[in-house]
């Protein structure tokens, strides 16, 4: 800015300044001078007679932002690097340096330009430094972590000796080094900055110091709020051992204390992934739980139980119920959980619940999920590590049961209450998102509300599939949910994601099926399937992942598919789902990652293809072209018994067979149902070879496959000699061969062999 620009911005600023007329000569003056120092002596001059002159609170922002602008980055970042590394004569002693340097670093971070510009970041690495190795109190600390752990930019042997000037670090240089650490936090990338700079290890050295400990602790939860996943991966060690003092310091700690302490721990703990490898972690998790239990049972009240419950649910996140006590305990526990959402959520419309209320139900919600789990598996097979809850005596299970039931009615009335804009409130995902859990274990309770909120369930799914790629700021919260959501960033899919297990229950009943029609369900199924495929796609061409969410997706259209067949024919749904299966289905033939979302789509296909009239016509393209790959498809699935055997599963169906084998019968019956209902079928049969492969594998081997694929694979001969003359022949003179295929009596019916 050129002298005169200068001068007009100071005389345009001077109006809004709380300062006489004589002070705002003085200081203009003085601004001159600021701006045109020569070295850093007269900067310094200039800015110490600002600062005795007009004290900040009566400068305006115009006037602190040219006091910024005059003294800049570099002056700041000198004075820290003169006081750390300079053995020389410097003029000021290195404390003073450093108080310096760190309040003018402070001050300028609270202009948010000079925040973010790479001069202040800069100097990360030498705050970070100065509060995890300052002298006197970290020696052993020191020896202890290693050179790796020390933030980058830190010195060597030169910046120790000069650093044993520094005696300690007073607390205003503290307070201005976290000042400006914080700020760096708050930018658009400033966690990311922060983690790449070293943070972690050295804010976890810096909770070693009295002066530095809650300071520290507070910027590393809220680093680790929005890294979590990222900074357990690259520390593991540092964390773990911080985490597991503050585990030992809870259990230690008295009553009051240990309420306070709830809230700072959960900041602390790793990802599930990553606490399973620790057996100290382990251990130390059994000792909270411990500590917890009499907090739990004693008398708290809403604003004491809220830190405790959610503490709970990330504790079960980590290990489940498998320390946390006895059963007795683990009942009082989500007895607990129950009533706060009752109490939080049965309130008159209008009476939205807090923040921080809305925090505690979302770790109510976890701990009921976790005890739903339990209590719906309690007659299951043990698992290795059996918990108390596991372990319920079947009265202990229906009264987990009965309590869950009645917050879940609380959950339904407060969903009924939601308006469409209040859909993208991320406390209202979190509410979703438990009900759809306890519906996915549990369809037979409270079965006419929850067909009564159908309507609602489906029109929050579609909203947010249509709309959630546009919803950052429930991306932004799921991220930093204290209980862990199930990882991964948000996308629009996640609400129906959600509810598909309860629609697969859901759309197997009349009652609600009909429901779910009304408010078109199969469409908004059938969305989903092209966008999640769509976007699979657009991942890898070589390797896509599985989604059990599709193959979930579509048991619940094939359960429309088999028990609605009018709404099938009538639904233009329907057509385009079929088009869908006709461009996807020969890509999955080359998957075998994705073999049992093949077996869905080709049953699915089948079924649809069984519904449609005879027609005289032309055959579409597309329906030919999923019917070739269908039978290339099903053919793949069996070969030949060795010696007198019986028939095998093929090498590539191996592995899904558990999963796929009921779909593959249901596609060989819904074959011999299309064979009936379009003649031309048959002809494509012999010409893709199904027939052929079909009749030898049978023939080979020295006996059927199991009862329920030989009656399937019988009902498919049956279809096809039935309708198909040449057919008919080649499967006659196969059957005089012997085998397994001459053991099908139906079959030898159909063909006009005597049994």
């Amino acid at each position: 800015m050129g002298d005169q620009a200068a001068d007009e911005e100071e005389q345009g600023a001077a109006g809004g300044r709380c300062l006489s007329e004589a002070q705002t000569q003085v200081l203009d003056r003085c601004l001159h001078a600021l701006r045109h120092a020569k070295n850093d002596s007269q900067t310094l001059a200039a800015l110490l007679l600002i600062t005795r002159l007009c004290p900040a609170s009566q400068l305006d922002p115009a006037t602190m932002r040219q006091v910024f602008e005059a003294v800049g980055l570099a002056l700041p970042a000198r004075l820290l690097v003169t006081a750390l590394r300079d053995a020389g004569g410097a003029g000021l002693p290195p404390q003073e340096l450093l108080s310096l340097g760190a309040a003018l670093l402070a001050a300028l971070s609270t202009d948010p330009n000079m925040a973010a510009r790479p001069q202040l970041l800069a100097t990360v690495p030498l705050l970070l430094s100065l509060l995890a190795d300052a002298p006197g109190s970290q020696q052993q600390n020191r020896a202890e972590a290693g050179p790796e752990t020390r933030p980058r930019g830190s010195g060597g042997e030169g910046e120790e000796s000069r650093r044993s000037e520094v005696k300690s670090l007073d607390e205003a240089v503290v307070a201005d080094c976290f000042q400006v650490l914080t700020t760096v936090l708050g930018l658009l990338r400033g966690p990311e900055r922060l983690l790449a700079q070293g943070a972690v290890p050295a804010l976890c050295r810096a909770t070693g110091q009295n002066r530095c400990h809650q300071r520290a602790l507070s910027l590393l939860g809220c680093l680790l709020s929005r890294t979590r996943e990222e900074a357990w991966r690259r520390h593991p060690a540092e964390l773990l051992s911080l985490l597991l003092g503050l585990c030992s310091e809870f259990c230690r700690a008295s009553d009051p204390t240990r309420l306070q302490m709830c809230t700072q721990l959960v900041r602390f703990l790793p990802p599930p992934e990553a606490a399973q490898q620790s057996a100290e972690l382990r251990e130390a998790v059994g000792r909270v739980w411990a500590a917890l239990r009499p907090t739990l049972q004693a008398k708290l009240t809403p604003k004491q139980i809220g830190p405790v419950l959610v503490l709970s649910a990330c504790l079960l996140d980590l290990y489940g119920w498998e320390s946390v006590g006895p059963a007795r305990f683990c009942c009082l526990l989500v007895n607990r959980a129950c009533v706060e959402v009752r109490m939080g959520l049965e309130e008159p419309p209008g009476n939205d619940p807090s923040p921080e209320l809305q925090n505690t139900l979302t770790g109510c919600y976890r701990i009921m999920e976790a005890a739903m789990e339990q209590a719906c598996t309690a007659g299951d097979t043990a698992p290795p590590h059996r918990s108390a809850l596991s372990a319920l005596s079947l009265q202990q299970s229906r009264q987990v049961l009965e309590v869950l039931q009645e917050a879940f009615s609380a959950v339904i009335f407060y969903l009924q209450q939601v308006e469409p804009d209040r859909f993208s409130d991320p406390f209202v995902l979190a509410t979703f998102r438990a009900l759809c859990a306890w519906l996915a274990e549990e369809t037979s309770c409270l079965k006419e509300e929850v067909t009564a909120l159908l309507p609602f369930l489906i029109g929050y799914a579609r909203c947010h599939l249509q709309e959630g790629a546009a919803e950052p700021s429930l991306s932004d919260w799921t991220a930093r949910l204290s209980v862990s959501e199930g990882g991964g960033a948000w996308t629009g899919t996640g609400a129906l994601r959600y509810l598909l297990p309860a629609l697969c229950h859901l759309s197997a009943e009349d009652t609600p099926r009909k429901v779910l029609l009304s408010v078109d369900a199969p469409a908004l199924l059938v969305d989903f399937l092209i966008r999640t495929w769509t976007d699979l796609r657009g991942q890898s061409q070589t390797a896509l992942p599985r989604d059990p969410s599709m193959e979930t997706a579509c048991s619940a259209l094939l359960n429309v598919t088999v028990t609605e067949p009018d709404s099938v024919r009538k639904d233009p749904c329907f057509r385009t789902l079929e088009a869908h299966l006709s461009e996807a289905l020969p890509v999955l033939m080359n998957k075998p990652r994705l073999l049992v979302l093949a077996a869905n789509y080709c049953t699915l296909g089948l079924m649809i293809g069984r519904l449609k009239a005879p027609t005289g016509g032309p055959v579409d393209s597309g329906q030919r072209r999923f019917f070739s790959v269908t039978l290339r498809f099903l053919r793949g699935a069996l070969r030949p018994g060795s010696g007198s055997g019986p028939v095998q599963v093929s090498a590539d169906w191996e592995e899904s067979w558990d999963e796929a084998a009921e779909l593959w019968r249901l596609s060989l019956q819904a074959l011999g149902g299309c064979v009936r209902a379009q003649p031309w079928l048959s002809g494509l049969i012999r010409d893709e070879g199904w027939l052929r492969h079909t009749v030898g594998v049978l023939t080979q081997s020295g006996a059927a496959p199991e009862r329920h694929s030989q009656e399937a694979l019988e009902e498919a001969l049956c279809a096809v000699a039935e309708r198909c003359p040449d057919c008919r022949r080649e499967v006659r003179e196969a059957m005089r061969s012997g085998g397994a295929l001459g053991r099908m009596k139906r079959l030898k019916a159909a063909v006009g062999l005597k049994d």
